[in-house]
């Protein structure tokens, strides 16, 4: 038996804040495969530049207090994790607290083969899976090879900094026919562009499964601070939005959760909307700009609207700006956003009030430089053309972030929430300028 200071590694002893003994072992192309089984709560496994076959993660557990880190170097030369064909690149069975960091994970272009998945329905208890700081390519043979899957009931994933590029599809989480839910998951700070479907879906939800640990009270999942840009490739497979979230359980566990989407720049889809609905959803102080189809829409798809908060948006487009489809059951509020578009609130909405809505044409006489270019467009404020009398955002005071604006700054200037839109502010714009990159 190898122990965990033995002739294979080099291992850094020390205690992590809560404690927990921690090792750092240094692993390399030729003995990692041996190494993983060793892997201890807490420990991290660092990878040394080079190419490795696919990853299958099975039975690594860490917990709360010290999680198990597969980590590449964080600058320089990449750890790359290369696909093979009939397999998924990084496949993970069993696990829990477990981090995947600053890896470069390559599919090679084979069909079918995903970057990271989680499969396996009920067989599969995987749960608090951290994905940091990836970069994943080589997924774009068809419209459903996917970069990260998740295929199996499933609760506390983080998915920050990463990016996508090309994929068939970006993020599909959740099985296709509603079994797998995805619950309380935080995505946050990743760029995805130029997907064939799907920057991203989140699945509708059926009944929940009894499953060990999942939660059973309200969650929210949060899906913040992304970049979500599709380019006209075309989409054998159907049209698809740049991000769709589905619907929560009539009753029992899970139906009174919550999308939480704010923060989001959505660029670009040439056949489809920007952000599709239904269910429970908040949506705050992003920016959609050029969905060809429609911006927003929020409707009944595959289990009805119930909740539909849409506040604080900019959104400039050609055809529909915020379209709800369908009457929201537990309530609506469409508040203080900033539409310049053909049509810009259109449906079936209760309560509307406070938006400052304009042609395409004329958003040159409110925001800097209204533009579908990324990296030259500008939809921050004109000084004194998109504020008016404040907004009581009360109402929203159970949502995250609901008082801060796109660039994280607060929206009560002083005289109240004033400004319409994503920014709380006016003139030259002191935060991130909207490009194809990741928002820090």
């Amino acid at each position: 038996m190898v122990s965990k200071v033995g002739l294979f590694l080099v291992a850094v002893l020390s205690y992590n804040a809560f404690g927990v003994q921690a090792a750092v072992i240094n692993a390399d192309p030729n003995n990692y495969k041996s190494l993983l089984s060793t892997l201890q709560p807490g420990d991290t496994m660092q990878l040394a530049p080079g190419k490795y076959d696919r990853l299958y993660l099975n039975g690594l557990n860490g917990n709360a207090n010290a999680w198990i880190t597969i980590a590449g170097p964080a600058s320089g030369d990449q750890a790359v994790i290369l696909g093979q064909p009939d397999h998924n690149t990084v496949e993970i069975v069993n696990c829990s607290f477990l981090a995947l960091k600053s890896l470069l994970i390559n599919s090679k272009h084979i069909d079918g083969a995903f970057g990271v998945s989680a499969k396996g329905g009920l067989s599969n208890l995987t749960h608090d899976i951290l994905l940091e700081g990836n970069t994943f390519v080589g997924m774009g043979s068809g419209q459903q090879t996917v970069a990260i899957s998740t295929k199996t009931p499933t609760w506390g994933w983080i998915i920050r900094g990463n990016t996508i590029i090309g994929a068939g599809t970006g993020l599909y989480l959740g099985n296709s026919d509603g079994s797998a839910p995805f619950v309380a998951g935080l995505i946050e700070n990743n760029l995805i562009k130029n997907t064939i479907g799907y920057n991203m879906q989140i699945k509708f939800q059926l009944p929940r499964p009894e499953v060990s640990g999942m939660p059973t009270g309200p969650s929210s999942t949060i899906i913040r601070n992304n970049t979500f840009v599709k380019n006209d490739r075309p989409s054998p497979d159907g049209d698809r939005p740049n991000l769709l979230v589905g619907g929560f359980p009539d009753s029992g566990s899970g139906s009174n959760d919550l999308y939480e989407i704010y923060g989001n720049l959505f660029d670009h889809n040439p056949r489809e909307a920007l952000l599709q609905a239904s269910g429970r959803v908040t949506i705050h102080d992003n920016i959609f700009v050029d969905g060809e189809y429609t911006a927003l829409t929020l409707r009944n798809q595959d289990l009805p609207l119930k909740l539909a908060l849409v506040y604080n948006n900019t959104v400039y487009t050609s055809q529909t700006g915020i379209s709800i489809g369908s009457l929201a059951l537990d309530g609506d509020a469409v508040v203080g956003n900033l539409v310049f578009a053909a049509r810009p609130i259109s449906g079936t909405i209760v309560n509307q009030s406070d938006n400052l809505v304009d042609t395409l044409e004329n958003a040159v006489n409110y925001v800097n430089k209204p533009s579908f270019e990324l990296g030259q467009m500008d939809f921050y404020p004109l000084p004194g053309k998109c504020s008016g009398s404040a907004i009581d955002l009360t109402g929203f005071s159970t949502n995250v972030a609901y008082d801060q604006d796109f660039n994280g700054m607060p929206k009560d200037t002083g005289s109240g929430v004033i400004f319409r839109g994503a920014y709380a502010g006016e003139g030259t714009n002191p935060g991130w300028q909207l490009q194809l990159g990741i928002k820090p």
